[in-house]
């Protein structure tokens, strides 16, 4: 451990020790090898492996995905960069039906040792074609592991158990945390295992759950519940798939309400699943219903305010605590 480290810097040297030390990884996708990758999150990976490990592609993300899958059922264990979550329209087929299938299929005599990183979030004036988040039509999918990290450690983390793992892996990024500062940086092959989440804050009266950006709004959110009296336990789930839910129940068990908060569309989104699970698994436990914090259900706009008024925000999460301990809204301060 030795300096304080960025979101991107996680992902980039988690991968660059992948590489290193297993020569079956390759990176491939658009702009990773001389042009140093979307966000320069693969600088420096051509000068050190070369072209024959760093392949830059065409704007074919079929074309490459699906290479991608083959290769990994030969023997590799490709990684590939998808340069936008919403790209995922053009490369769904390898993924829905041959990557997440195959070893089912099989009877586990194939495996799909294939990792995909994307990035996803609203924000920055993106606009509807490149700001979706879409982790719960993927975790939809039977067969693939949808990974979320929030923090430049579980960034390394998660990335390292990923590549270990002998199925799919869709592990998203946030860009907007790309240069976000927290902790130093791990020891070489430091791992977190998928499916295990992360309690962030302690605390006997409210459970709230987020991951990836939105946990960063809850965190800001829960020094000011604590002046409102309330103790938060706030838990990082830090994948989708697998969800740790024992942790999500155990936590509901002390504190017998639960608040949900995501960057994605609120209908039919992870806040949705977990609400299922919990009013249905833990309903003698609970009460107040549960509250979800998460976007409207359209397109995400162009105009920054329009953006900000769309996401969850700490405003919007300390007042659905609040709601969920039977304590009425915080009006926002004068301008």
């Amino acid at each position: 451990m030795t300096r304080e480290y960025r979101y991107l810097d996680g992902i980039r040297d988690a991968l660059t020790h992948q590489m290193a030390t297993d020569d079956r990884v390759l990176t491939i996708g658009i702009d990773v090898g001389r042009p140093d990758g979307p966000y320069t999150v693969t600088k420096g990976l051509y000068a050190a492996f070369g072209g024959e490990r760093v392949l830059d592609t065409p704007i074919a993300e079929m074309g490459f995905v699906g290479a991608a899958v083959g290769a990994a059922m030969a023997g590799a264990r490709p990684m590939v960069e998808l340069m936008y979550l919403d790209f995922i329209g053009s490369c769904l087929e390898p993924l829905l039906n041959q990557a997440s299938k195959i070893s089912y299929m099989s009877n586990g005599a194939l495996s799909v040792p294939l990792v995909v990183r994307t990035q996803m979030g609203t924000g920055g004036s993106a606009a509807a074609q490149h700001s979706q988040n879409l982790e719960a039509m993927l975790a939809h999918i039977p067969g693939l592991k949808v990974v979320v990290p929030a923090t430049p450690t579980d960034a390394y983390g998660l990335l390292t158990s990923a590549f270990a793992d002998p199925g799919p892996v869709i592990y998203i990024e946030n860009r907007s945390l790309y240069r976000f500062r927290s902790g130093e940086r791990p020891d070489d092959g430091y791992a977190v295992p998928l499916g295990q989440a992360r309690t962030v804050t302690s605390g006997d009266d409210v459970t709230l759950i987020s991951y990836s950006r939105a946990l960063h709004d809850c965190m800001t959110a829960v020094p000011q519940l604590q002046e409102d009296g309330i103790a938060v336990d706030l838990i990082d789930l830090r994948s989708i798939v697998p969800l740790d839910f024992e942790a999500v129940a155990e936590s509901v068990r002390r504190t017998h309400r639960a608040v949900i908060v995501h960057d994605a569309v609120e209908t039919f989104g992870v806040g949705a699943e977990l609400t299922a699970r919990i009013s249905t698994e833990l309903f003698d436990w609970l009460d107040a219903p549960v509250e979800r914090v998460a976007a409207g259900y359209a397109p995400s706009p162009f105009a920054p305010s329009l953006e900000r008024a769309n996401l969850p925000n700490p405003e919007r999460v300390r007042n659905a605590v609040r709601a969920a301990c039977g304590l009425a809204a915080v009006e926002p301060a004068a301008a």
